[in-house]
């Protein structure tokens, strides 16, 4: 399977996930977003952010419990559950805010948990 944005043809699995978490961008999320049926509002972009940029440094996807130790240390414990997590992202953190953010599909359930 295939995404087009802006003329660009990226590769996905059967599930939308992009295989080369590389040809990701912000308008990429846009699209990816849109597929979910999710606006991306200023709370969304925190975790697609904050997934990106730990993928930057750790070549590895966060796992939900470290997304949510670093949710609560910049921005409270009433952002840093799952409930909220799940409000955020109702399919859950590992099949949508990590599809969004460019990451290839979770191999590992804990994402979730």
């Amino acid at each position: 399977m295939s995404l087009q944005v802006n003329g660009a043809v990226l590769e996905t699995d059967n599930e939308g996930f992009l295989l080369d978490p590389t040809a990701w961008d912000r308008e990429v999320a846009q699209q990816l977003a849109e597929g979910e049926g999710l606006d991306l509002n200023d709370e969304r972009w925190v975790v697609v952010d904050f997934i990106r940029n730990y993928y930057e440094e750790n070549q590895s996807v966060p796992e939900a419990r470290i997304a949510l130790r670093a949710l609560q240390k910049e921005y409270g414990k009433e952002r840093a559950t799952r409930k909220y997590l799940y409000q955020l992202f109702p399919y859950g953190y590992g099949q949508q805010a990590c599809k969004i953010a460019g990451m290839r599909k979770p191999l590992k359930l804990m994402l979730d948990v």
